[in-house]
């Protein structure tokens, strides 16, 4: 059993640890990471990269089931579930071995283990239960992630009733899916198994899919999944999954305590996620847990001296960028750095990539009012948009809100064609706390989707041009 001495020290390699560590390294830092699986976390093997392959096959198939609207004729095409999964795993082991070389090029010392907190500044590594190695860091950053939720009477089985890491290497496509949870990674496996052929059904224990977003958008969405085949059940709970001769039968109940059932091949539970906080030598130490969330301050500090937390582990949003930006700001901090500033959660995009996209940024427009502010909305449908039409991506929507007061764009709201690479000009926008009138100003490319987003503002105005 070894012992080595770092200035910092990361438990943890997904896209809030490895940042971290290699901007450790940067500023000048002996710098080690403990990764127990696989280099770049959940997200990149079993999150936002290998779904987003996925979602691309669902794309072109969409495509290509509507190849005649743009005069292409095709015939015969079909979907290849091994070798879509087969593509998906291979992309995300491109980019874990990229990590793994962005690590090596940073001089980082990556220890191939389980970290947990062993006393002050130091850290064991165990690997298949055996001590590894014992670690010592003044400062140590625990990014451990979080994994999926499970509730009483719908654990998961892996065969039957999958989380998300079983529906990223689906074995059958199933004739019907049950998608319990319509957040975004429950909305992105309901929109890819429907692309592909599946008859899916969502449901929903509030009032409405995609709960975090704006209203007027998660009712555009729902309207366009309705029409693309899917079923969606919303105030509706799943108070039993019995498993029967290779099929789940659901046990339904609406706010009225009303009862139905239906008989499914597979469930996907996307409920939420906790963190993972346990086996991790929290015990004895002045860490705060809440939630099953580390409790920190604005730089990413616990209560214990020297000890950190970034990410999913410290709760929402849970959005790999958020876990990165953390990881810089921690780190720097730490380093001392000049001009380091808290994170504003506010300003941090959510995307949601199913089809059509959803993506956002700062508040909705009913949180704008709750807390007191007088607004201006602006709105602009793809309709109008002549790059949306020329692309055969007409449905969609761009608001944005404004203090009226103020000019202050409060938030911004989207769902359509690749809104997803469209939200961070507003995000930009809120950062340099641009008003409407440095938007208004701003001279946007013909023909583009962007447009839609000066549109959007101007319609706030009542200055709309193309609506």
């Amino acid at each position: 059993m070894s012992e080595s001495k770092f200035d910092l020290v990361v438990v943890g390699s997904g896209p809030g640890g490895y940042v971290a560590a290699i901007r450790s390294a940067q500023l000048g830092m002996k710098t080690a990471i403990i990764e127990r699986e696989h280099l770049g976390g959940i997200c990149l093997n079993w999150g936002c990269i290998p779904t987003k392959a996925l979602l691309r096959t669902a794309d072109i198939y969409t495509l290509i089931k509507h190849a005649d609207t743009f005069g292409i004729k095709v015939e015969g095409a079909s979907v290849d579930l091994k070798k879509t999964v087969a593509r998906s795993r291979q992309v995300a082991g491109q980019l874990s071995g990229g990590v793994q070389h962005l690590l090596k090029k940073n001089k980082v010392t990556v220890i191939d283990g389980h970290g947990k907190l062993a006393g002050k500044g130091k850290v064991e590594v165990t690997k298949d239960g055996k001590a590894v190695s014992t670690v010592t860091a003044q400062h140590i950053i625990l990014a451990t992630g979080a994994r999926a939720r499970t509730l009483p009477g719908l654990e998961p089985d892996g065969k039957l009733i999958w989380t998300y890491k079983e529906a990223l290497v689906p074995d059958v496509m199933p004739k019907k899916l049950l998608v319990v949870g319509s957040g975004a990674i429950g909305i992105e496996f309901a929109s890819f198994f429907n692309a592909l052929g599946a008859d899916v059904t969502v449901v929903e224990v509030m009032d409405r899919i995609l709960p975090v977003e704006d209203e007027e958008i998660s009712a555009f969405a729902e309207k366009s999944f309705k029409k693309q085949g899917m079923t969606i059940r919303k105030g509706t709970t799943v108070s039993d999954l019995k498993k029967s001769g290779g099929k789940v039968t659901a046990t339904f109940k609406d706010k009225k305590d009303k009862t139905s059932s239906d008989t499914f091949d597979r469930v996907i539970l996307a409920v939420g996620i906790v963190g993972n906080v346990e086996n991790i030598g929290l015990e004895g130490t002045k860490v705060k847990v809440e939630k099953t969330h580390v409790v920190v301050d604005e730089y990413s500090r616990t209560a214990e001296p020297g000890v950190y937390a970034i990410g999913d582990l410290t709760g929402p949003p849970w959005l790999a960028h958020k876990a990165s930006h953390e990881g810089v700001i921690c780190v720097e901090k730490i380093a001392g750095e000049k001009d380091v500033h808290p994170l504003d959660t506010g300003n941090i995009p959510g995307c949601t990539y199913c089809h059509p996209q959803v993506a956002s940024v700062g508040m909705t427009e009913a949180a704008a009012k709750e807390k007191g502010y007088e607004i201006k909305v602006g709105r602009f449908p793809f309709i109008g948009n002549g790059k949306a039409i020329a692309l055969g991506e007409p449905e969609g929507l761009i608001k944005t809100i404004f203090d009226a007061k103020t000019g202050e764009m409060l938030g911004a709201h989207m769902v359509g064609a690749e809104v997803t690479e469209l939200i961070q000009g507003y995000g930009i926008a809120r950062q340099l706390e641009t008003t409407e009138l440095d938007l208004m100003h701003t001279v946007f490319p013909h023909p583009t989707l962007s447009e839609m987003m000066h549109e959007s503002v101007l319609d706030a105005y009542g200055k709309a041009i193309h609506f």
